[in-house]
């Protein structure tokens, strides 16, 4: 099992000058516990079984498990997965050394654009481009886990 190291941040500019791919991508969950989730990914014409566990105080790091699952196998856990589907593009831009991935919510979660960045270290510096905003590593309102129970678009309906 590997360790992920990310932080994320929202998107407060135009990065799509800077973006080198695009993917589609939906994704279900078989767990939401903060705990331990178990996602189903498709990106294009690839599954993927992501598992991760609980992230450290700063949020910054957790345990991350993923295999790639054939389209079929993706498709059909996709359909047991809790209510709630996440659809997003995702953006790669590169920034300095590293290559933000920068995701645009769709349906429920239209209008939420974050940028994650995977690191070496917590301490490891990177270019910050002038598009990047707050940050909100480790607020949990923004965890996919969290925003296919309580989509972006409800957020001003319950304040």
């Amino acid at each position: 099992m590997a360790l992920e190291i990310e932080r994320k941040f929202l998107v407060k500019g135009d990065f799509k000058p800077f973006v080198k791919k695009t993917a589609g991508i939906i994704q279900g969950y078989l767990s939401s516990i903060p705990e331990r989730t178990v996602r189903i990914r498709i990106i294009a014409e690839k599954g993927f079984l992501t598992v991760k566990g609980a992230g450290n105080q700063s949020g910054t790091s957790r345990f991350e498990f993923e295999i790639e699952l054939h389209i079929k196998d993706a498709e059909n856990l996709l359909k047991i997965c809790e209510p709630g589907i996440i659809k997003k593009t995702r953006y790669l831009v590169d920034a300095g050394a590293h290559t933000f991935e920068v995701d645009v919510f769709l349906e429920e979660n239209e209008g939420l654009t974050i940028a994650e960045i995977e690191l070496i270290s917590e301490n490891e510096t990177f270019e910050k481009p002038e598009w990047l905003g707050d940050e909100i590593t480790g607020n949990i309102k923004y965890y996919n886990s969290f925003l296919v129970k309580n989509p972006y678009k409800t957020w001003k309906q319950k304040q």
